[in-house]
């Protein structure tokens, strides 16, 4: 080697030794601007248990940390969130909300995106002084585990092992994971250890496999780790919970850091025992966090729930609950579960990692004391969720962490995902009736929630292209004009009546036709018939009359409910095609059940969930209600419908429930699009203006509002009226 050459290696090496510095000086930064303490062992400590409470180190000293957190999804509108699609700018803007609203603390659940990391950092380092924490979740493989119901199935054993292992790595910025479909990937670089309040392992445990777990691995007992084991009365899969989170923990130390260690829990397998729940499987099995200890790892442990007040049933039909009162007297169960919970795990912090309330018009479950899930809208959220984290906070949680951030269009509930077919489309989508769509405390709103306006005024869709907006060609006695537009989750109705419109005098009707069948002669059409029938009837009115209602042999809820499955009374005459009858629109709340998968009979519950509430979606209004769906203004009439009150199963493909099934299911097909029919009703007369004409009304001559079909989505990101009461109450807790 002459010597320019061993001059340029000497260069290079002195550059490559610089390049490594950087990495490192760059990687761990984040540590040397948070204040730790170090334990004995000469770990660092920012968080540990202490007693019965969280305990931050912070100012030279260890106190007590309320945590005020914020669950955060991992998809937007449009993906499912095996995609991941959230961009490093949505963190920062997200975090800064967060924030804001006085949470000090973000959950996800399992391993997100370097960008998470990254961004989270980012917006760290730039406020040094108050941090935005996170508890890190690790997902198992949970559709294994409900599939084959046993945790030590090697597959799914080593393949949790494998995700804790991947966690850790992504956490502390040192892990290359491999592009997998459906999960994180990418190069992880920064170190958000730091930040990490702590680590919570696993989903919502399916009792039946718990139960088959224990009953197939009687040997597995008294596992005994170097950090976590299972005391003699832990079950087997308490012993493995025990295991994964000793390797967790195994994982952990060698970064140097220690953080508490918790497990996922829910009511349904909590270690309480629930004298008036009626179901079987809701009180089967209990997992125990009590069963479980560590040993020399000074961060601690501590035990998580999901708690809800309106799921399990028992907090409506347990006497039980009954002791625990509010000062004007009403009892409060969700307050009472808690002092149980808590006098349960007594020295031990216990977390409400999930709780809430949706701002939906589907229901799925009724609560106590208007705690349901659903039928909110967004002030009624707010006021629900606050008055729920107080709860939590009054009865000596060690912290509570609202569902959700932001609304999620790809989730389904167990009442309306029959009617959305083809499921894999329901990202595509926002369904007004699925509840669980619409838990976020920032709406994402469909594209045109927002520019179009429920005021009864025209200018915003006078502002709309003239490709996005159809005019409906035709004469219409009584009207002037209808314009028709749509988005991902309404049909919108512009009409103009030829005099000003009052519900007290008059009623109008907009009858929706997709498909041949359906209703041709009604009571509400007097005695006009049409040549082609009705899915839908639109009545607008007075308070309390305005709703949507169903064809009631193209009801897919008495379809499902009382044809199918025997749950729900019905006649021969109601499923005969254009039986004249249109049926309130309602959703199940509570299957039917019996003896054996219950204790005793239960009936069939369901609520009515067509009704059009008239107002304002002005945010900036005082009469704004999210929930709104139509206004009046002289003769100006706006309404949106949710596309499911209309029979749509997916509005993206153009698809509807059909009238017949197959194999004893729903199924969808195609529809050209909507064939609108609008009458008046003069009350005092009982004289119909429109359907103007002799003989049968020609519904098949009408114009037909259609669309193209649609693969990708828009949306319009807002926080909600919650977001403002979640403030005020995050910030009455103090600012820890």
């Amino acid at each position: 080697m002459d010597a320019k050459t061993t001059v340029y290696a000497k260069w290079l090496i002195r550059i490559l030794i610089g390049l490594v510095a950087g990495y490192l000086i760059w990687h761990y930064w984040p540590a040397k601007k948070v204040e730790t303490v170090l334990a004995a062992d000469g770990t660092h400590l920012k968080f540990r248990t202490q007693q019965d409470h969280i305990e931050l180190y912070d100012q030279q000293a260890w106190t007590p940390f309320f945590v005020k957190g914020v669950n955060l999804g991992a998809a937007l509108p449009g993906y499912d969130p095996g995609d991941l699609p959230i961009t490093k700018d949505h963190y920062l803007r997200w975090f800064a909300q967060i924030q804001d609203m006085g949470a000090n603390t973000i959950r996800v659940y399992t391993i997100l995106k370097p960008v998470f990391y990254d961004a989270l950092v980012e917006y760290n380092q730039q406020h040094a002084e108050k941090p935005l924490y996170f508890i890190q979740g690790i997902w198992t493989p949970e559709e294994e585990l409900i599939e084959k119901k046993d945790a030590y199935i090697e597959q799914i054993y080593n393949r949790f092992k494998s995700e804790i292992t991947d966690a850790v790595g992504a956490v502390y910025g040192s892990i290359d994971i491999p592009e997998q479909f459906g999960q994180a990937s990418g190069i992880y670089r920064s170190n958000a250890g730091p930040y990490l309040l702590g680590w919570h392992i696993g989903t919502e445990w399916d009792p039946a496999m718990v139960k088959n777990t224990n009953e197939q691995h009687k040997d597995k007992k008294d596992f005994i780790g170097t950090y976590m084991s299972a005391k003699p009365q832990a079950t087997p899969f308490e012993n493995w919970l025990a295991e994964m989170l000793d390797h967790l923990a195994h994982t952990e130390a060698p970064f140097g850091w220690k953080h508490p260690l918790a497990f996922t829990n829910w009511v349904t397998t909590d270690p309480l025992t629930h004298p008036g729940e009626v179901l079987i499987e809701e009180d089967m099995v209990s997992v125990d966090a009590t069963h479980l200890q560590v040993k020399d790892w000074a961060a601690g442990y501590f035990a998580t729930f999901h708690a809800y007040p309106y799921y399990p049933d028992f907090f409506r039909l347990d006497e039980t609950l009954q002791d625990v009162h509010e000062a004007d007297g009403t009892a409060n169960p969700y307050k009472s579960y808690l002092r149980k919970l808590k006098a349960y795990h007594a020295g031990m912090p216990v977390i409400i990692s999930e709780f809430g309330v949706p701002s939906s018009m589907g229901v799925a479950h009724l609560g106590t004391m208007g705690r349901d899930q659903g039928g909110h809208d967004e002030q009624e959220q707010g006021r629900i969720d606050a008055s729920l984290l107080q709860d939590i906070y009054s009865e000596g949680m060690a912290g509570a962490a609202v569902f959700s951030w932001q609304d999620e269009w790809f989730k389904r509930t167990w009442n309306t995902m029959h009617f959305e077919i083809p499921a894999a489309r329901r990202k595509l989508w926002h369904n007004v009736l699925t509840n669980e769509q619409h838990f976020g405390l920032l709406a994402m709103l469909s594209s045109k929630d927002g520019p179009l306006i429920i005021d009864g005024a025209t200018r915003d869709w006078d502002a709309l292209k003239a490709s996005d907006k159809q005019k409906l060609d035709m004469s219409y006695p009584g009207l002037k004009e209808i314009t028709m537009t749509h988005d991902e989750a309404y049909v919108y109705i512009n009409a103009k009546l030829e005099q000003p419109f009052d519900p007290q005098r008059e009623l109008l009707y907009l009858g929706v036709d997709t498909l041949p069948g359906g209703n041709k002669h009604a009571k509400e059409l007097g005695d006009k018939t049409l040549d082609e029938g009705l899915e839908a009837l639109i009545v607008l009115g007075k308070d309390g009359e305005s709703e949507v209602r169903i064809a009631s042999n193209y009801d897919m809820h008495t379809r499902v409910y009382g044809k199918q499955y025997g749950m729900k009374a019905w006649t021969p005459e109601e499923f005969v095609d254009d039986s004249g009858v249109f049926n309130t629109w309602k959703l199940a709340v509570g299957l039917e059940f019996s003896p054996p998968d219950s204790k005793k009979y239960g009936p069939f519950e369901e609520v009515a969930v067509g009704a059009l509430r008239r107002g304002t979606t002005n945010p900036d209004s005082p009469q704004y209600n999210s929930l709104s769906m139509w206004q009046a203004q002289g003769d100006t009439i706006e309404v949106r419908i949710p596309w499911m009150l209309l029979g749509f199963t997916d509005p993206s493909s153009l698809q509807v429930i059909s009238y017949g099934d197959k194999e004893k299911r729903l199924f969808a097909q195609p529809t050209e699009g909507i064939r609108l029919v609008p009458w008046l009703v003069n009350r005092a007369t009982g004289k119909i203006i429109g359907l103007e004409g002799a003989g049968r009304y020609p519904v098949s001559q009408l114009p037909i509002y259609s669309w193209k079909p649609w693969d990708q989505v828009n949306y319009v990101e807002r926080v909600k009226q919650s977001y403002k009461l979640m403030q005020q109450a995050y910030q009455s807790l103090g600012q820890k």
